[in-house]
């Protein structure tokens, strides 16, 4: 949404080039000292430089995270065929544990072992000490809200979610629930209860400033008492 405002008799979206109107100036006006004009030629170029190094930040970190995704799927294949725990570049600490799909809305993401900041920097993360995705209990995924779990602000109630295992097996989740809670309610990794699949991530989604003191937390059943890729084999 673009936020309007009425400047020098314009109405303008704020940062656009009638943000700083230029008027006639009146007869009485005071004209600027060539000293005070390179000051303001200084403060704009700096005001731009640093524009463009938040912009640039930006495109890095998105950069980053979709190289990390082809990297983790070729992991991710090495892991289907047979192998543990395997590490989508040598140095890196973590590695793929299940692959993470919303049918129609094409999301399709790799979950990471951890949720911490390492691992969430380069895809969705598991928390540690709850239930691995597609199992019994409550598997809990932690990410960005930002890059690779911003699409939970486009989901609801009713929707489906497909987890994917190492042993290739796919498990139906359907979300149940959403709500905003505060980052210290732990109830949320709580492992009683049905099988579930929590997605956590900061909240709200267009603030300036990520981890802030509430979370938007998901939560999707089992939508499935079998593998999904069983029950289509039936039919």
């Amino acid at each position: 949404m673009t936020i309007a405002y009425r400047i020098a008799d314009c109405d303008v979206p704020l940062g656009v080039e009638c943000a700083w109107p230029v008027r006639a100036a009146p007869r009485h006006a005071v004209v600027a000292r060539p000293a005070s004009r390179r000051l303001l030629v200084i403060a704009a170029a700096l005001a731009l430089a640093a524009s463009l190094w938040q912009f640039g930040q930006a495109g890095y970190i998105h950069a980053k995270a979709r190289l990390a995704q082809v990297l983790i799927a070729q992991a991710w294949a090495r892991t289907l065929a047979g192998e543990v725990a395997v590490k989508p570049w040598p140095w890196a600490d973590t590695w793929p544990v299940a692959r993470l799909a919303v049918p129609g809305r094409d999301v399709d993401l790799f979950v990471l072992a951890g949720a911490d900041g390492r691992s969430i920097a380069f895809g969705p993360g598991h928390v540690f000490g709850t239930a691995a995705p597609g199992t019994a209990g409550n598997s809990v995924i932690g990410g960005h809200r930002d890059t690779h779990l911003r699409f939970l602000k486009d989901l609801g109630r009713g929707e489906l979610l497909s987890v994917e295992r190492p042993d290739g097996r796919r498990f139906d989740y359907r979300i149940a629930d959403t709500q905003v809670v505060d980052k210290s309610n732990v109830a949320v990794l709580g492992q009683d209860g049905p099988d579930r699949l929590t997605l956590v991530t900061c909240w709200p989604f267009d603030a300036l400033r990520a981890g802030g003191p509430q979370r938007y937390v998901v939560t999707a059943l089992r939508a499935d008492r079998e593998p999904a890729d069983r029950r289509a084999e039936r039919r």
